[in-house]
């Protein structure tokens, strides 16, 4: 646990130290690619138009674009949150993984004891593609009635998609019994109680044995915790919590606490329509954020043009400058008077 830990390296925000006495509510996300570093900006901003409590977002710096983590103090300084980003080496005992996609997977659920500080008593887990429309502050407050995370149950209310319902039948069914199978894209840590019972050691030593045979864990973020239920307890968040098209119906839509654009084997819809199409508010967002882009940009644009002109007037200034200097040193070598040449 300690060789984990001392890989860790954090890049803080601000140089500051934080307030430990004020209440803060610790974001975990994750995102790679312009697409979904899109739909982080988005969900960010739901989370910050909702939530009353000074919100802390904590984001993976191995994957992230060099344009997000310029524009990111832009947006803090606009919207009065703190952000920390964390970069972490996967242990070289672990199994690895060489695809990207199962690779973030991975750093979703398998270092959640090490990635975060002591100070951090608990994190909330946002998928990028969501949107929160209730104040996180009530998941920080559930009790979690012992178990270490809460995850939200996949929805049964539509009726359509029980053909895809795979953890229904076969393995899935025996394993869990009566316990629902739940979604990873939303879920709340008591990192203390995580940490006492050494769920993560347990997680890393599951998913080391189980990771060796390819046709295992195809959903890494999901199976995992799901299929540790029994060494791991999962608290069952209200239905509420997360609702997506997919699996949930049209009716239970309006008590939605946060909209998850999940993947839809049926349709195959893109995301970025999905979410214009589903989700009221996000072309609010998007245009809000882009609005700041361009306010971003126009000011480095500005600053620029200042630069550029700032060079331009020394250029224009320096040979005058070194003419004076010249005539000034070696008198000699000064414009003799016309008519003495003349004479």
């Amino acid at each position: 646990m300690d060789v984990i830990r001392s890989r860790l390296t954090c890049f803080r925000s601000t140089d500051q130290p934080s307030n430990a006495t004020r209440e803060t509510i610790n974001i975990f996300s994750l995102a790679s690619g312009h697409l979904y570093e899109r739909f982080l900006r988005i969900m960010m901003l739901s989370v910050i138009e909702n939530t009353n409590s000074t919100v802390k977002f904590w984001f993976l710096k191995n994957y992230l674009s060099p344009s997000f983590k310029e524009f990111i103090p832009h947006m803090a300084a606009e919207y009065g949150f703190e952000y920390e980003l964390v970069q972490y080496q996967w242990p070289r005992w672990l199994h690895p993984q060489t695809e990207k996609q199962r690779i973030i997977w991975g750093y979703k659920i398998l270092f959640l004891d090490v990635l975060f500080p002591l100070s951090v008593k608990k994190i909330i887990y946002v998928d990028a593609d969501q949107v929160v429309r209730a104040d996180l502050q009530e998941l920080v407050d559930l009790d979690l009635g012992g178990a270490p995370y809460g995850y939200t149950p996949f929805c049964d209310s539509r009726k359509e998609m029980e053909g895809f319902r795979f953890w229904k039948h076969g393995y899935w069914a025996a394993h869990l019994g009566e316990r629902p199978y739940h979604i990873s894209a939303l879920y709340v840590v008591d990192l203390v109680r995580f940490r006492k019972m050494a769920a993560g050691d347990r997680l890393r030593g599951q998913y080391h044995a189980l990771s060796q045979d390819p046709n295992s864990l195809s959903n890494l973020d999901q199976d995992l915790p799901n299929n540790m239920i029994h060494q791991v307890p999962i608290k069952s968040l209200p239905q509420e919590w997360l609702w997506c098209e997919t699996w949930c119906s049209d009716e239970s839509k309006q008590d939605a606490k946060t909209i998850d654009l999940c993947n839809n084997p049926m349709t195959k819809e893109p995301k970025l329509s999905a979410a214009i199409r589903i989700i009221p508010n996000w072309g609010k967002y998007d245009q809000e954020i882009k609005k700041l882009q361009a306010r971003v940009a126009e000011r480095r644009s500005k600053l620029e043009r200042l630069s550029s002109f700032t060079v331009l007037e020394n250029t224009t200034v320096a040979p005058s400058l070194e003419l004076r200097m010249t005539t000034e040193e070696f008198p000699d070598k000064q414009p003799k008077d016309k008519k003495k040449t003349e004479l």
